[in-house]
């Protein structure tokens, strides 16, 4: 299974419109089967996919309980090879327990759960919330590649060089396979200074960005409101086109990397 952190530690940028894109198309597009962990106590990827709830467990409990059953926090959906580990508000206390609790490691808990399933998924995508905290920092630590969504604005920047180093202490301290896969440009509308913005990330990051931008779409607001990925809600939109062919660029780096 291949575990990836969809992650920026600036809200409004497209993370879960991201994460449930590259779901729904690796599952409908490729076969593949998805897991989807929704790692924000928001809980918009949860409600996204109809799993969103406070009557089932969720991943609080995968951080709070080293026996939590992964067959009861892991949710089905009504799509064909997507499953998703949901969130809710409860997050936000289980993170302050974690922190709090020193009997047993707090970075690693998210990993070990996960790797009890990894045989039944191709992939594993992590939504994370806009922050670095332990349940973000659990993340990157049992992903194999980071993604960054970045939406070029006169705000873009805040808080890249901070996620970048976080990711690289990660890696030297607690997961030597992590590796930062790229910034995906999203909500793009080819306006003056976009390319500026591009150009500072390719030269000032020191990471991949891939060809790939998600165009801006009105579409992704319909497509919010019904709870449906934007690929099945409008696939002829400039946004779901668009996140098609970057699901297609995506793959085709994992086989040449």
């Amino acid at each position: 299974m291949k575990t990836v952190s969809i992650i920026n530690l600036k809200g409004g940028v497209a993370k879960t419109l991201t994460t449930v894109s590259m779901a729904y198309a690796l599952s409908q597009q490729y076969n593949a089967r998805v897991l989807v962990v929704d790692n924000d106590k928001q809980g918009n990827c949860s409600k996204t996919f109809g799993v969103h709830s406070y009557d089932r467990q969720s991943i609080a409990d995968l951080m709070l309980d080293r026996d939590a059953d992964l067959a009861e926090v892991i949710q089905h959906t009504k799509y064909d090879r997507i499953d998703v580990i949901p969130a809710n508000m409860t997050l936000l206390t289980a993170n302050m327990q974690v922190m709090m609790d020193s009997s047993r490691p707090q970075q690693t808990r998210l990993r070990t759960a996960l790797r009890k399933v990894a045989d039944l998924y191709d992939y594993c995508l992590i939504d994370n919330a806009p922050d670095i905290n332990i349940s973000t920092v659990n993340a990157l630590v049992a992903s194999d590649e980071a993604v960054i969504p970045v939406k070029i604005d006169s705000y873009a920047f805040d808080g890249l060089i901070e996620l970048k180093n976080q990711i690289e202490i990660t890696r030297e301290e607690l997961n030597p396979g992590l590796r930062l896969a790229g910034c995906l440009i999203t909500c793009f509308q080819r306006q003056a200074g976009e390319q500026t913005g591009e150009d500072w990330l390719r030269e000032n990051l020191d990471c991949p960005v891939y060809k790939t931008h998600i165009r801006y779409s009105g579409k992704v607001v319909g497509s919010s409101f019904e709870c449906k990925p934007i690929i099945e809600y409008s696939k002829t939109s400039a946004a779901a086109r668009d996140y098609l062919d970057f699901v297609s660029e995506f793959l085709t780096a994992e086989k040449r990397g």
